[in-house]
């Protein structure tokens, strides 16, 4: 199967000429060409939502909002209905007091959450686990504390459970919430397939390769349990110079 991880930017951004509006075809077409099996969506707000349940109609979807008087899902899970079965959805958010909706902890800039599906593989009959979700962009302490929530969370369930993790972690591999993962025994896709813990920047703020930053790969899909690698890719694709979104998005094969 081929799990995708994607950061749209929000529709509510100022971005000019590279507002949603102007690119949600083309950010549709993007990921389309690469027939993923499951999208995990991160800022995604209502529009972008409706839009994509009309690009993919072959799709169901989970996902929670983040905060009590809106309405976006923004860690949306998408995945074929032909190919697996849903076993329970759930969600919860990275604070202090994970049940209450809306609610932040550790200086954390925004209100972040962890949303999760359990899905049967229909081919083999196989159960496995969908975790998506976004660090916060500014407090390190949030990041690496909303790191540990998320590994309080997954080791609830056997060393052996196939369970996989995406999102946008807004750092990269030598940070300390990377490592919070790494030692609650997630392992990244992308090195298991290409022996290269940082291919660079995958956030470039719609400038592509032109884009320079001290922060390397931030987008990631990490894996745990019985699961094979067999692929990874991160989908540099622009439109005579323009880009899907703001971040590069990531997609990994992998057999349950």
């Amino acid at each position: 199967m081929r799990i995708m991880t994607c950061n749209i930017r929000y529709y509510g951004a100022a971005d000019g000429d590279d507002s949603w509006v102007h690119r949600k075809d083309f950010c549709t077409q993007i990921i389309d060409a690469r027939t993923p099996d499951i999208i995990c969506f991160q800022e995604m707000w209502r529009e972008q939502f409706e839009h994509m349940q009309a690009a993919f109609p072959n799709f169901d979807a989970f996902g929670i909002v983040d905060e009590p008087q809106n309405n976006h899902p923004v860690n949306t899970i998408f995945y074929r209905r032909d190919s697996f079965e849903l076993v329970s959805p759930g969600g919860y958010w990275l604070s202090e007091s994970p049940h209450v909706t809306g609610s932040s902890a550790w200086e954390s800039a925004c209100v972040r959450l962890a949303n999760w599906v359990r899905l049967i593989e229909r081919p083999s009959n196989r159960e496995f686990r969908v975790v998506n979700t976004h660090l916060d962009h500014i407090s390190q302490p949030a990041r690496e504390n909303q790191a540990r929530l998320i590994c309080e969370d997954t080791t609830a369930y056997p060393p052996e459970y196939p369970q996989l993790l995406t999102g946008d972690m807004n750092c990269d591999t030598r940070n300390p919430a990377i490592t919070v993962f790494l030692e609650n025994g997630w392992h990244d896709t992308y090195e298991m397939v290409h022996h290269v813990a940082d291919p660079g920047h995958t956030f470039h703020g719609f400038k592509g390769p032109e884009y320079v930053s001290n922060t390397g790969k931030m987008d990631w899909v990490f894996c745990r349990g019985n699961m094979e690698v067999i692929d990874a890719e991160v989908i540099t694709d622009d439109r005579e110079g323009r880009f899907p979104s703001d971040h590069y998005f990531i997609t990994a094969d992998v057999r349950i």
